[in-house]
């Protein structure tokens, strides 16, 4: 399937979490019937709030990720979750993990957020991830049968962009960057950020995004899909909505042959592994 249409779904996900997955259903079985293969949901789809710790679930028996592989199935859609909070491995804080799930309703892959938001924002927010969550410790990229070659990465993790070259590197295609982001950085970086990492690695970019006010700021909306080449495929506004784009693989690789940046980097010189 060198060509498909994902639907990338924007959500004013809150802290009641069946409210957020009833609304996620309906979202899902809209774009299922629009024609979309792929779904991709915001960061803290399923819960968007400060207690992410009291309100993890356990990996092993997570309702809300059953949800989502009941969903997959119902649909007959492949999905990315977004991200849900979940304990692992007897962990004192939960994980920021997005999950790809497919028809089937299996499982294909796994990331756990690299780089944990801490940040001081002059007239902005004031956060520390980090005392919430567990950092994960592994680059991610899964290579599907028919759509691609997926890269993993969560929100803050954007404004690293030696996490991107090294999954382009490891053959990334399309790379999920889900999102909660704040509107006061948001406004200046998301799209300039997300477009870039587009540009330089010659791949597609699915980037969902919350809106809405949350707890400790308001969220930047602004979802989006990108090409290789850096172009808008499509943007959301600022409520919670459907937006749609097509993944052309065979696009992508014209993109590449046209601008040598994988060919002509200087490994005599810097190597990323």
């Amino acid at each position: 399937m060198d060509k498909y249409k994902v639907a990338v779904i924007q959500l004013n996900s809150g802290e009641n979490k069946e409210e957020n997955l009833i609304e996620i259903d309906k979202y899902l079985c809209e774009a299922a019937k629009n024609g979309a293969k792929l779904a991709a949901l915001p960061e803290s789809s399923n819960y968007c709030g400060k207690n992410v710790i009291d309100m993890a679930e356990d990996i092993e028996n997570s309702k809300s990720l059953l949800f989502f592989k009941e969903a997959a199935k119902k649909y007959d859609i492949y999905i990315h979750c977004g991200t849900i909070y979940v304990n692992k491995n007897g962990s004192k804080k939960p994980y920021n993990m997005s999950f790809l799930i497919d028809p089937k309703g299996e499982v294909l892959a796994q990331y756990a957020k690299i780089h944990p938001f801490d940040v001081t924002v002059e007239n902005g927010p004031d956060v520390r991830e980090s005392q919430r969550i567990t950092k994960g410790d592994g680059v991610v990229t899964y290579e599907t049968k028919d759509m691609g070659t997926f890269g993993f990465s969560v929100c803050y993790d954007i404004r690293f962009p030696e996490l991107f070259r090294l999954m382009a590197l490891k053959g990334a295609e399309v790379f999920f960057t889900p999102a909660d982001f704040t509107y006061k950085t948001g406004q200046a970086h998301w799209e300039p950020i997300l477009r870039a990492r587009a540009i330089e690695n010659g791949c597609y970019v699915i980037a969902p995004c919350q809106t809405g006010v949350k707890a400790e700021y308001r969220s930047n909306g602004n979802s989006m899909i990108i090409s290789p080449w850096g172009d808008i495929i499509a943007k959301a506004e600022d409520e919670p909505c459907i937006i749609y784009g097509e993944i052309d693989i065979e696009y992508l690789k014209s993109v590449r042959k046209q601008i040598n940046m994988f060919e002509n980097r200087r490994e005599d010189i810097y190597n990323l592994y």
